[in-house]
């Protein structure tokens, strides 16, 4: 990295963040009360009255969402630094791996996204321990008393400020996990990247347009009919640079050689579910149909397709596709299919009732769902009930929970166990796979000049179906 010791600063500032974040827990109010997304006034006067308001759960939340933002801040900037500055000799700008565009990109994306929300946890702090009303409005009454502030702040402020850094925090997890499938899916294909450039700008789309669309999050709170157009219209633009990603990724496949290692079963797994992701995200685009689906568990299944099998496929696929660089050994393959099949089945009858119990009127915020009201218990659908459904659902959660332990045990067995391979067991082009494995410090034994771009797979004339970007141009057979 181009800053050890900012990176340092920066795994430090990770480490005590989750520290405080965890300690909430033993203290005597418990760990914060007001939900992930912390809205006022709620989360303002949380757990205010318990003594000092700094030793509260929902201070140390805060407190730990400043370490965290400032973690990621400064990571950021050494991820920017270092693919700017310290790019390998030939290593030209349309000569990086997909997989490195999509980091700078998400990189950028922190580093523009997380100093509004740190400031604005910190404004929130303020409120809860120095008396000031940044998001307190004048004549709040708690308890059945007048609360004497100052007033004069705004709720929705903090509504604002938490969006713009959470929509683009969704592409920071979907965009690294789109250039890992990309890698994964040239590799065992055998062939380049469809539409390599079109993916890139895409990636730069995807991240100029995140900053324009956290308000489709808020359409409920009466923004009017422009802004809430204006949002409508930048939230399904975002859709067209995604489009254009998930497609070539689906015409790489095209007449390509394609094995099946584990590695690649994720990756392949990877693209339908994050298209119904995606796909079901429209109609939260527009007001009307937000209006009645949002907050309901159509909001759970939409975003779980996105960043649980959109991110944790691509992690798995990550791990088995990398695990020999960082090894020097193969985790068995065997084992790696009964992760794969039941982590597959179980995540799709998790969510996928999701959506009907969603469009049946479930909410996500109750307790129970709504069910005390009357909601959702009505009307089936495929012989069940909204309400029915969680049993499905709870069996499915179970089994893929229990699939997770053949993972668990192949890692670890495979590290001392795991059968022996070269330096480039999947006979990858990029250059991680020059270095030995595992890798020593520095990574690399010698300096690399590059020559060639990320995918040459079937080179015409080479003496092997694939030619590293540190070979000569011609890669002579």
């Amino acid at each position: 990295m181009a800053f050890p010791k900012v990176n340092m600063f920066s795994y430090w500032a990770l480490i005590l963040g989750a520290v405080t974040l965890l300690a909430s827990f033993f203290l005597p109010t418990g760990a914060a009360a007001s939900g992930w997304s912390s809205y006022t006034p709620l989360a303002d006067i949380a757990q205010l009255g318990h003594g000092q308001a700094i030793l509260t759960g929902q201070s140390f939340w805060l407190i730990g969402i400043v370490f965290l933002a400032t973690s990621s801040v400064l990571g950021s900037i050494n991820f920017i630094t270092t693919i700017v500055q310290l790019r390998a000799p030939g290593m030209t700008w349309m000569r990086l791996p997909f997989f490195v565009w999509t980091e700078f990109v998400a990189a950028f994306l922190l580093l523009l996204a997380f100093p509004p929300m740190e400031a604005g946890t910190i404004m929130q702090l303020m409120d809860r321990i120095a008396g000031t009303s940044f998001y307190l409005i004048s004549g709040l009454v708690v308890n059945g008393q007048k609360m004497l502030v100052a007033g004069g702040g705004s709720p929705l402020l903090w509504q604002h400020l938490f969006w713009f850094l959470i929509h683009p925090e969704v592409y920071v997890l979907v965009l690294p996990a789109m250039g890992i499938v990309a890698e994964i899916v040239a590799n065992n294909t055998r062939k380049p990247l469809y539409g390599y450039r079109g993916m890139v700008f895409s990636a730069f789309g995807i991240g100029f347009l995140s900053f324009l669309v956290w308000a489709h999050h808020m359409f409920l709170t009466g923004m009017g009919e422009a802004v809430s157009s204006f949002f409508s219209l930048t939230t399904v633009l975002i859709s067209v640079p995604s489009v254009i990603i998930l497609s070539a990724l689906l015409l790489s496949l095209w007449r390509g050689s394609i094995r099946f290692p584990v590695a690649m079963l994720f990756a392949s797994a990877w693209m339908p579910m994050f298209g119904i992701g995606g796909l079901t995200g429209i109609p939260l685009a527009l007001p009307p149909a937000d209006l009645y689906l949002h907050d309901t568990y159509y909001i759970i299944a939409h975003f779980h397709y996105l960043v649980a099998p959109g991110t944790i496929f691509a992690l798995f696929a990550a791990t088995y596709y990398w695990f020999p660089k960082a090894t020097g050994r193969m985790m068995n393959e065997f084992w790696g299919k009964v992760h794969f099949w039941p982590s597959l089945i179980c995540m799709n009858v998790i969510f996928l009732p999701m959506y009907l119990q969603g469009m049946l009127g479930m909410h996500r915020r109750w307790y129970d769902g709504g069910q005390g009201h009357g909601v959702a218990g009505d009307h089936t659908v495929w012989g069940l009930t909204g309400f029915q459904w969680n049993q499905p659902i709870s069996w499915a959660a179970w089994i893929m929970a229990l699939a997770q332990i053949p993972f668990i045990i192949n890692f670890f067995w495979s590290i001392k166990h795991g059968k022996k391979v070269n330096d480039n067991p999947w006979e990858a082009t990029t250059l991680e796979w020059t270095a030995p494995s595992p890798p020593p410090h520095g990574n690399f034994t010698k300096p690399l000049t590059v020559y060639r771009g990320p995918y040459d797979y079937s080179v015409r004339g080479a003496a092997q179906d694939f030619c590293s970007q540190n070979e000569a141009v011609y890669c002579p057979a």
